[in-house]
Parts: C-alpha cells; sequence; structure tokens
C-alpha cells in the first residue's frame, strides 16, 4: 500500500485504535459548487458518494457568481435547471463602459451571436446556490455529507483509496476526489507542493441594496467599467433586491491572505477616486459592514492532476483569477464531467484519465483567456477595448457542452 501523509501544525497525528471507518464508491473532499455538482451527479447515477466538509456547519461565503453557458447545460443534466433559473437572473448584452465618462464602449455578447444550442449565461448569490445543490444532494443521499472532518492523510493502493481526518475517523472508497479549493491539501498529497503566487491585485465587494443603489444605476442590469489599473462590476442578484459590486485593482502593497477581510468605503473609494460619479455613489451607498477585500492569488495550469484513484476538482486543480468570472463555473463543469466519467464502464483509473483528459484542456484555455482579459480590462487606454479581441466577447466560450465530451 501507497501512504501519503500530509504535514499537520498539531504534532504527530495518532489514529485512535477505536476510530470507524466508513465507505462510499466515491469520496469527495470539500462541499464547495464543485464537490456537490460532482455528488450529486454520482448520486444522479446511483454511485455511492460521501462529501467530506471540515467546517462544523454547511454556509457558502461569498455574493453573486456567473454561471456560464456550459453550466446551465450542467444543472439540465442534474435535473436543477428550472430550480436554478428560478433563484439566477440572465446575463445578455452586458454594456463595458469608460471609467471616466460612462460612455459604452462595448457590448457583451447578445443572444445572436451565441452558438443556437447554448443557453443564456445567468448570475446567482453563491449562497442560494449553494443551498440549492445541498438540497438537491440530500434528497437523492440524505446522509452523503458529513460535517466537522479535516483531511490529514490519504493511503491508496490498487483497489481503495482511504481518507484519514484529523478525528480519527477513517473512509474508505473506491475514488477519492479533491475539492478543497486553491490551498488542497489533497493537491499536496498527491502532487506535492505547488504554491500559489500573488497576482499583484486587491479585489473589493459588497452587496448594496436596489433601494440604496437606485440612483446610481444607469441600467437595471449589469454593468462592467473599465479603467487603467482597475476594473468594477455591479449586477443584480435575487430578483433585482441586491447589486452585487466587485472592483479589481493593481497593487503592489497588498498581499495579506483570506477572504473576507473587512474594508472600508472610504478605502475602496480611493482605488476608483477619478471614477465616475454613480461607481463612486454605488460605494458610498454600501452598508459599510459588508464591504471585504482579498488578495489575489494564481498558480500556473498543473500538469496533471490524477494519481492513481485519486484526482483533483475545482480551485484544487486551475485557481484563476476572476476576470471573466468563471471560476465557480469551471467548478460546476467539473463535477458534471466527473460524474458523467465515472458513470460510464470500465475502471475508476480510466474513468478519472478520460475526465482529465476532457476537462484540463478547457481548463487551460479559460486561464489563459482570463489572463488576457484582465490585461485588457486594466489597460491604460479604455478607449481601445471596443476594437480589442477580448475573450469575454468571444462566441466560442459558448459552444462548451458537458454532455458531449466523451
Amino acid at each position: 500500500m501507497r501512504r501519503i501523509r500530509l504535514p499537520s501544525t498539531e504534532g504527530t497525528i495518532r489514529y485512535a485504535a477505536h476510530a470507524m471507518e466508513h465507505s462510499a464508491d466515491v469520496l469527495i473532499i470539500g462541499a464547495g459548487l464543485g464537490g456537490l455538482t460532482a455528488a450529486l451527479a454520482l448520486a444522479r447515477a446511483g454511485i455511492g458518494v460521501r462529501v467530506y466538509e471540515q467546517a462544523p456547519a454547511l454556509g457558502e461565503v461569498g455574493a453573486g457568481i456567473t454561471m456560464s453557458s456550459g453550466t446551465m447545460r450542467c444543472f439540465e443534466l442534474l435535473g436543477v435547471e428550472a430550480d436554478v433559473v428560478a433563484i439566477s437572473s440572465e446575463s445578455v448584452n452586458v454594456p463595458f463602459l469608460h471609467y471616466r465618462t460612462g460612455e459604452v464602449l462595448r457590448r457583451g455578447l447578445g443572444l445572436a451571436a451565441r452558438p443556437a444550442t447554448a443557453k443564456a449565461a445567468r448570475q446567482v448569490h453563491r449562497a442560494d446556490l449553494h443551498a440549492l445543490l445541498v438540497d438537491a444532494l440530500r434528497a437523492i443521499a440524505p446522509g452523503a455529507i458529513v460535517l466537522g472532518e479535516r483531511l490529514v492523510g490519504l493511503d491508496q493502493d490498487e483497489v481503495s483509496v482511504t481518507a484519514n481526518f484529523a478525528s480519527g475517523q477513517r473512509a474508505r472508497g473506491a475514488v477519492l476526489v479533491g475539492c478543497d479549493g486553491s490551498r488542497s491539501m489533497v493537491r499536496q498529497a498527491l502532487l506535492g507542493d505547488w504554491p500559489l503566487r500573488f497576482a499583484g491585485q486587491v479585489a473589493f465587494r459588497c452587496l448594496v441594496p436596489r433601494t440604496l443603489a437606485a440612483p446610481y444605476l444607469s441600467s437595471t442590469g449589469g454593468a462592467v467599467y473599465l479603467g487603467p489599473g482597475a476594473t468594477f462590476n455591479r449586477y443584480p442578484l435575487r430578483n433585482g433586491e441586491l447589486i452585487n459590486c466587485v472592483g479589481i485593482a493593481r497593487t503592489d502593497s497588498w498581499r495579506e491572505e483570506g477572504w473576507n477581510t473587512r474594508a472600508t468605503p472610504a478605502e475602496v473609494v480611493a482605488q476608483f477616486s477619478d471614477w465616475h460619479p454613480d461607481l463612486i455613489g454605488l460605494i458610498q451607498a454600501a452598508p459599510p459592514q459588508g464591504i471585504i477585500k482579498w488578495g489575489l492569488f494564481e498558480r500556473d495550469p498543473l500538469p496533471r492532476w490524477t494519481l492513481g484513484r485519486a484526482t483533483l476538482l475545482g480551485d484544487a486543480a486551475h485557481p484563476m483569477l476572476p476576470f471573466l468570472g468563471l471560476g465557480a463555473a469551471m467548478a460546476i463543469e467539473d463535477g458534471a464531467v466527473l460524474g458523467r466519467a465515472l458513470a460510464m464502464p470500465g475502471t475508476p483509473e480510466a474513468a478519472l484519465r478520460a475526465y482529465e483528459l476532457a476537462r484540463r484542456p478547457r481548463t487551460t484555455r479559460v486561464f489563459e483567456a482570463t489572463q488576457q482579459q484582465g490585461r485588457l480590462s486594466q489597460a491604460s487606454d479604455p478607449e481601445r477595448y471596443a476594437a480589442a479581441p477580448a475573450p469575454a466577447h468571444d462566441p466560442s466560450f459558448f459552444d462548451y457542452d458537458p454532455a458531449s465530451v466523451f
């Protein structure tokens, strides 16, 4: 048996002699959007699955996310598309605006520009989507989600993978999937240390009630402001009751880690001080206690995701910057494709190879396009954006169909 042990900051780990060993066909480490999508796909295929989450309670941090056409196709395959549509807003033909004048530099892809088979992109509150997927999974597999279990090591042999948890519990399955984020312990166990690097960008986020935001909205839908060294995106959530705002600015002076560091309205305004008055007004209207900031980190695409019967998914495999807003979408696509691969006849190893072969080129392409979009969105001369070959306006991104990759 090949043994993989993760480093621990709590000293040597001793497993209790009475520790229980649970089992399932597939073990999923991490109950984020990608892990839950994979679990739902597997459960619908009749495959036994357990999701192990280190948090003591379920609850998704964050605010708005974009669901691409491929993401919506995933939800169709999983039987929850109508439910997702009910809690989300369509995102079509979003204007890209000059940071000072508010002039429309370019519009996003209208319906006519998309492939005939493509679904419209949508935007949703992350917590709403997370809760929907939890409920859908529990309806099929009531005991599939296990909370309060932090992974500390893996054992792997020719027929199984065993996950060892800090509590002393163990779980054994035919396959293990690491869905545990950009600082994945599963990735470290499988592939060693592939550290993230600071991208020289800081992001700010806030949710503004529509009643407070209304005076500063030039349109009822979303809009993206483009300026030198920064970009600012806003769009409605929860039937327009909230306006999700995300500003991203270049910086060399802020490298603090974490997703929920408090920021002040004055701090955000200082980053966008000479921008359009509507944008400044929107920031100042945000409830001060709800403004957060975080540093953006990245890592070049991995040369492989899989070792034996264990693989990676979502940010554990391919963290990317948010300039296309497709990080969550890629994790959801991963989950749906992995579920299809493991439901096909063949060995687990063959299924994981098929999954990685199908997904790595797609996520690498999106990673590279995200980098390009960031350079164009934060260029020193926003007026040139209208003629730029920007990935955000490339219809080929809407060609992806998780049901046809194999």
